[in-house]
């Protein structure tokens, strides 16, 4: 049963990766053809997307969280690391749990205001692109930035677990 739900869990990681790597492709793919034609556009027909300036603003946007999002999911974000080469191995780990948990809480803090800015363009109707709703767009912040807090609290939480099991501490 145990070997079972690990499969499971082992499927839906791989298809999130699946999902990010797609997403990334695909907002960087678009970024590039949608800047080369602007560029092509602009010096060679003097004419151009009214759209497209800001529609790269947003794809930037997205891609910066679905970077962030795939940065994380490796442990992979960016740090300034100079206390933990001074640390011995124990305090080492126990630095790098606490940093998971720092990092996890303000993730956290940071997708609930987020949240609350999105949901006030909500309210105030904002408008993007001529007359698309801006939240829909501005709502990767909150995701992206919970998806960031669950992952670091998953690494938090590992951490303690093998400490406790005895089978070592975080990598």
């Amino acid at each position: 049963m145990v070997e079972q739900q690990a499969g499971i869990i082992a499927r839906l990681d791989r298809l999130g990766r699946l999902v990010e790597n797609s997403m990334l492709v695909v907002l960087l793919t678009s970024m590039i053809l949608l800047a080369s034609s602007q560029i092509i556009l602009r010096n060679f027909f003097d004419s151009g997307f009214v759209w497209a300036d800001e529609l790269l603003r947003i794809l930037l946007l997205w891609t910066a969280m679905f970077g962030a999002v795939a940065a994380s999911r490796e442990n992979r974000q960016i740090a300034i690391d100079v206390l933990s080469r001074f640390l011995p191995g124990r305090w080492k780990n126990l630095a790098m749990t606490l940093v998971q948990f720092f990092t996890a809480a303000v993730s956290g803090l940071i997708a609930w205001h987020s949240y609350r800015f999105v949901n006030d363009s909500r309210m105030f109707e904002d408008l993007l692109m001529g007359d698309w709703p801006a939240w829909v767009f501005q709502s990767v912040i909150p995701l992206g930035f919970a998806m960031i807090a669950y992952r670091y609290l998953v690494f938090g939480l590992a951490s303690v677990w093998k400490v406790i099991r005895g089978k070592g501490a975080a990598a």
